[in-house]
């Protein structure tokens, strides 16, 4: 796997300049994208994002790693699911939001979204009817 520096965009010729993505501001998308899925309960970052998290910055890319390979971008994204939910239903539409999501912001067709469940979690509604 190749290090990406930036993603360039021939699509949309201006004529003005060339325009060039961050492999970061894909793995933003990706992840704001994969968060807004109903069922998912919450991004899995790695070491570092939890040590940004614990001095109270967020990480937006936490749980998305972006990658070239020799058939084009590579998405992978590392969910937590809530409990009770049908989870290849659950991540079928976390491909399908973040893949539109890419396209619909920066017009790059990703070859692959590979989501990988690595929890899940329970509700904790407490239901307090003792009186």
């Amino acid at each position: 796997m190749n290090e990406l520096q930036s993603f360039e965009m021939e699509e949309h010729d201006t004529g003005l300049g060339k325009v060039e993505i961050s492999p970061e501001v894909i793995e933003v998308i990706g992840s704001i994208a994969a968060s807004e899925v109903g069922g998912v309960a919450e991004m899995r970052g790695n070491f570092a994002s939890g040590v940004v998290e614990r001095f109270g910055r967020k990480d937006h890319r936490k749980g998305v790693k972006v990658e070239l390979d020799e058939d084009g971008i590579i998405l992978d994204a590392y969910v937590v699911v809530s409990y009770g939910l049908s989870i290849p239903e659950v991540c079928e539409k976390v491909q399908e939001n973040i893949r539109q999501a890419l396209l619909t912001m920066t017009a790059l067709e990703i070859s692959a979204v590979n989501v990988s469940v690595v929890g899940i979690t329970f509700d904790k509604k407490e239901t307090e009817n003792e009186e």
